[in-house]
């Protein structure tokens, strides 16, 4: 004989249902984007694909990279391999219209990783350029010639536009090879690429095979050649491998990329700042010590101080393993680092932070979770208009795949996020405003997948939440 429930339980069941019902609506976060890609493999490009072409010649110049070469924005290091001699070290450049070419002298370096030897690796510098100038550039003198070019940023200053690519955890497939090409020819088109790290996922191969460092500069060539890219170091650049005898961190990075972090008083090359344009761009290291007294975090603590918001009013950081993240993956690897560095986030009014390590896409809440001293219990990220909004740009295409898990139910730091690969551009206006788009591979080059206006948190520090409860 079955039990009937009387009418005053239904009720309670239909009043305890209303407020677990309230309670999940109260608890939830931002927007999961509804578009749903299509689940396959990520598949990287074969070795004859036309994007890895050694360029003809003997000798010929290939993997060809530029990127900031000063903290100002009068300096490029420009670098390239060489894969039959040593070649020439001389770089031949001249201002567009200008038939008075001038030389610039470089070095050049080999190096062996397990049962590897490099090409002859070559980096120069070119000083003393002028702001808002076109530059050519050839590299190969002497032999096989290639000519480049890249536009100098314009002066350091308040108001001056400045447009940046946002592209990370690069890789070799199919997919990289269509974020690069989205990137290429969104109309908005940006200056330089703030690049957070993970090239070439050579680590992921048989013995760290670093010939897959090789093709991944010719197939980035297209576009670090002509434009700078600020590097940012990933875990994939560690190839740490004992079991290979290899026992030093970061070795092909360290061989075949420079940055400017002398000019900026790092002491390593995974740590440093620049100013380009209106922007200071301070570039941290996730997988480098950062705990008190460690030499990243003596140099983050004297440079925050360093920054005028009246000469560059946007201050943004780069780093590779996001704070914060509502993905399955990855999830809270970052934490130490947010526990040791938010407050100077806060204090110092970060307007924002570009990760990315999860390979999707998402983007915060202006939020902190400071309060927290281990006996008060206050744990949970607040809305904070001082703070950063944290933006993960790990969608570029790599060679693990999608993360597609999400924690459930979205908290109310993340604002948007999409299981996509593509990219980001920052369009910084003036001193008080920025549009920033996120553009999806499966989209027109010219489609949003997710948009915000930033508001300078020094300049112009209103609301510029995407959520009506701030």
């Amino acid at each position: 004989m079955s039990r009937r429930f009387k009418g005053p339980n239904l009720f309670l069941l239909f009043i305890l249902g209303l407020v677990l019902n309230s309670l999940v609506l109260f608890c939830n976060g931002g927007r999961t984007s509804s578009y749903v890609r299509r689940l396959e493999a990520t598949v990287d490009m074969p070795l004859d694909s036309d994007v890895f072409r050694v360029p003809p010649g003997y000798n010929a110049p290939q993997q060809v990279h530029i990127t900031q070469g000063d903290v100002e924005g009068k300096a490029v290091i420009v670098s390239w391999v060489t894969q039959e001699a040593p070649g020439s070290n001389t770089v031949l450049y001249w201002k567009e219209n200008s038939s008075k070419k001038l030389k610039a002298q470089g070095k050049s370096n080999t190096y062996k990783f397990y049962n590897y030897t490099s090409g002859h690796i070559h980096h120069c510098t070119i000083r003393n350029l002028e702001y808002d100038t076109k530059y050519y550039y050839v590299v190969g003198v002497g032999q096989t010639e290639r000519e480049f070019y890249f536009f100098t940023p314009p002066e350091v200053g308040p108001d001056v536009p400045y447009t940046f690519g946002l592209i990370g955890d690069l890789g070799q497939s199919f997919d990289s090879n269509i974020t690069l090409t989205h990137y290429e020819n969104n109309p908005t088109k940006g200056q330089a690429v703030l690049f957070v790290g993970d090239f070439s996922y050579a680590d992921q191969y048989p013995n760290h095979d670093n010939n897959r460092w090789d093709t991944w500069g010719r197939f980035a060539e297209r576009s670090t050649a002509y434009q700078p890219w600020i590097w940012t170091v990933g875990n994939h650049e560690l190839d740490f491998a004992p079991e290979l005898g290899e026992t030093k961190p970061f070795k092909p990075f360290l061989n075949r990329y420079r940055t400017p972090y002398r000019s900026s008083g790092s002491t390593e090359p995974f740590w440093y700042s620049i100013k380009r344009g209106p922007a200071y761009i301070i570039v941290l290291a996730s997988y480098s010590a950062y705990g008190k007294y460690t030499p990243q975090f003596k140099w983050l603590e004297k440079e925050f101080p360093k920054v005028n918001r009246t000469e560059t009013p946007w201050l943004i950081v780069l780093m590779h393993s996001p704070w914060y993240n509502s993905y399955d993956y990855h999830y809270m690897e970052g934490e130490t680092m947010r526990v040791m560095y938010e407050p100077w986030f806060v204090k110092n009014k970060v307007d924002v932070v570009f990760a990315g390590h999860v390979h999707a896409y998402e983007r915060s809440e202006r939020v902190s979770n400071i309060a927290y001293n281990v006996v008060n219990g206050i744990c949970t990220p607040v809305k904070d208009k001082s703070a950063p909004v944290y933006i993960t740009i790990g969608d570029g295409g790599n060679l693990e795949g999608l993360a597609t898990r999400m924690t459930e139910p979205q908290p109310k730091y993340s604002a948007f996020r999409e299981a996509s690969f593509g990219h980001a551009v920052l369009s910084i206006k003036n001193r008080t405003h920025a549009y920033y788009g996120w553009h999806r591979n499966q989209d027109g080059y010219a489609v949003k997948g997710d948009t915000m206006w930033f508001y300078n948190r020094f300049w112009y520090p209103i609301d510029d939440s995407s959520s009506d409860d701030s």
